[in-house]
């Protein structure tokens, strides 16, 4: 009789565990987590998960297996518990976030903080004001430097309210992800005073800015916006009553949404009602990508306002435009548009009751673009200079929208090309996926949305809300035609969907990191996956949401190739890419980017692109 079988059971149970601990892959290969080696994390789960359904054994991807959970063996049971109880896990919901590495708004108390005198706050976030710098008197200012600076929810209630003090913001929310800030009654009633925001909301993805009540009621107080929301990426902004009832108030907005991509602005009750008044915007939404204006009762009854728009959306791509009741009933004034619309590709332009019901309003409009639509406006007092229409203006496809490098075609692929090559950096806030058995407890569909914005805290109108809707819209969306779509949120799903497609003797592909990136590269050595024929591929993008969640669909008819890239100047390796090529673009769109940059149309040229730092590519193990 063997001698093992006279051991305790405890004694059993530790070989047992042993055994599987010797049986999963410890730490190397660019992983360096404690609990790797331990069958009872996430990560242990996934390794193993990983030698179950993939049949080949070539080396582990680390850059995969360690965007797993986390979370240790005791986590992963507490919260697999918790997840079971809804309530439960809400209640519980910051320490969940964080120690699951979750992106999740922060649960912020109002703050009753009092300050008097000046005060210049530095590195300054996290905070909700309640009642700021009311009927602050005498001379000095407030200055916020770096305010929100990693990104946050915050908000300031009646900031400034009955107080003629100078506020000045520099580096507000820059850089940040999902950043969401809100200003309730900014400078109401304020007797004289400015405020200024420099660099507001720069480089950040998708914001979510909003002032209600800005300036309303204000007499003398200037207010200037310099470079909001420069080079940001999709999200809104609003202004709801600025400078409404004001006297005698200047604003203005210089560099306003520049270089942006599908930003959407709304002004509601902007100087409705407002004595005297300049309003000035100047290089409004240059150079934007698909930017979205809306006007609501701008100008409306206002007293001898002077509004001037200089260089609007002058540059961009598309992009639409609304003005809702400009200027009705107001008495005299003055509109100026100057070198107004002057987008690359047709975009709208809608004016509805523009300057209807006004006295003696003048409206002049110069080089004004295409594609515009007027409706009830003064014809009396409006000047149109230079004014462009269909036939008249040639809108030539331009590619000065898409990144230098970011498509290209096969043939650039060989050894001692020099080329451009785009920002591969990946610009999503860093998260983990979530253990599979948790993910499948929590609401994932839009029916369900009420469920989901409970859990994660987040208010109806809030961006968080807004990012889990469009995630949920995008992987509900009926799959293009010849695709092959499905969102996994968890590791073990991925392997799933890929397995399926592609079969189990699979590839996992990224490329290195983000060396090259925004700089010309030199191509080095290059090497065909499937020695180089068409193939299929499973291509994996991240989506924005709370957790790890990737869009995967399949790729049929393309080539891959692994792609070593050189510094040109040293010739020195200094990346390893992937890049992929389709083949067959019959199907995509004739104004997509590819297009643009490339030349040609749909079906007639392949096109090539790289893996983006944290994309995701699979294909059949050669």
């Amino acid at each position: 009789m063997h001698t093992k079988a006279f051991l305790p059971s405890c004694i059993l149970l530790f070989l047992l565990f042993s055994q599987l601990s010797l049986s999963v892959v410890v730490a190397g290969n660019g992983d360096n987590s404690s609990e790797s080696g331990n069958p009872f994390t996430p990560k242990g789960y996934l390794i193993r998960y990983w030698k179950k359904k993939v049949s080949n054994d070539l080396p582990k991807p680390w850059f995969l297996l360690n965007k797993a959970s986390p979370l240790n063996a005791a986590q992963y049971a507490t919260y697999t518990k918790l997840v079971a109880d809804q309530n439960a896990l809400t209640t519980q919901l910051q320490s969940f976030c964080s120690s699951a590495n979750l992106m999740c708004a922060p649960d912020l108390a109002p703050s009753l903080e009092k300050h008097s005198g000046d005060v210049h706050f530095s590195t300054y976030g996290d905070k909700n004001f309640t009642n700021y710098g009311t009927k602050v008197f005498g001379e000095g200012f407030n200055s916020f430097k770096n305010y929100s600076e990693d990104g946050s929810v915050s908000s300031f209630r009646r900031y400034g309210r009955d107080s003629p003090h100078d506020q000045k913001f520099a580096n507000y929310a820059s850089d940040g992800n999902v950043i969401d800030q809100s200003f309730n009654s900014y400078s109401t009633n304020s007797p004289g005073g400015s405020g200024e925001f420099k660099n507001y909301g720069p480089n950040v993805n998708v914001p979510n800015m909003r002032f209600t009540s800005y300036s309303d009621r204000g007499v003398g107080a200037d207010q200037e916006f310099t470079t909001y929301s420069q080079n940001a990426n999709a999200g809104d902004q609003s202004f709801k009553s600025y400078g409404k009832n004001g006297n005698g108030a200047d604003s203005k907005f210089t560099s306003y949404g520049t270089d942006t991509n599908v930003i959407g602005s709304t002004f509601t009750n902007y100087g409705q009602n407002a004595n005297g008044g300049n309003q000035n915007f100047t290089s409004y939404g240059t150079n934007g990508n698909v930017p979205q204006n809306k006007f609501k009762n701008y100008g409306v009854g206002g007293n001898g306002p002077t509004e001037t728009f200089t260089s609007y959306r002058d540059q961009s791509n598309v992009g639409d435009d609304s003005f809702s009741n400009y200027l009705k009933d107001a008495n005299a004034g003055e509109a100026k548009f100057t070198n107004y619309g002057q987008s690359f590709n047709e975009g709208t332009d809608v004016f509805t009751s523009y300057g209807k019901g006004a006295n003696d309003p003048h409206v002049n409009f110069k080089t004004y673009g295409v594609n515009n639509t007027f409706k009830d406006y003064v014809k009396d007092t409006a000047t149109f200079s230079n004014y462009h229409n269909k036939s008249s203006q040639v809108l030539a496809v331009n590619d000065r929208w898409v990144e230098p490098g970011k498509f290209f075609r096969e043939k650039m692929l060989k050894s001692g090309t020099v080329m451009p090559m785009p920002d591969i950096k990946d610009k999503m806030p860093k998260r983990s996926f979530l253990p599979r058995v948790i993910a499948a407890k929590l609401p994932f569909s839009t029916s369900k949305i009420g469920e989901l914005k409970k859990i994660f805290h987040a208010a109806d109108d809030s961006q968080v809300a807004k990012m889990i809707g469009d995630a949920l819209s995008e992987c509900e969306r009926a799959p293009s035609a010849g695709e092959t779509k499905r969102c996994v949120n968890s590791a073990e799903d991925m392997i799933d969907f890929a397995t399926s497609v592609l079969g189990r003797n699979v590839v996992v592909r990224t490329t290195d990191n983000t060396k090259g990136s925004k700089g010309n590269i030199m191509i080095g050595s290059v090497k065909g996956i499937n020695g180089g024929k068409v193939t299929k591929s499973v291509s994996c993008h991240q989506s924005l949401f709370p957790y790890l969640l990737y869009y995967c669909h399949s790729v049929p008819k393309v080539r891959v190739y692994q792609v070593d890239i050189l510094d040109p100047n040293s010739m020195a390796k200094i990346n390893h890419g992937v890049a992929i090529c389709h083949v067959d673009t019959s199907m995509w769109g004739a104004s997509h980017g590819a297009f643009l940059a490339l030349g040609s149309g749909p079906g007639k040229i392949e096109v090539c692109h790289w893996i983006f730092e944290n994309d995701i590519t699979w294909a059949i193990a050669d």
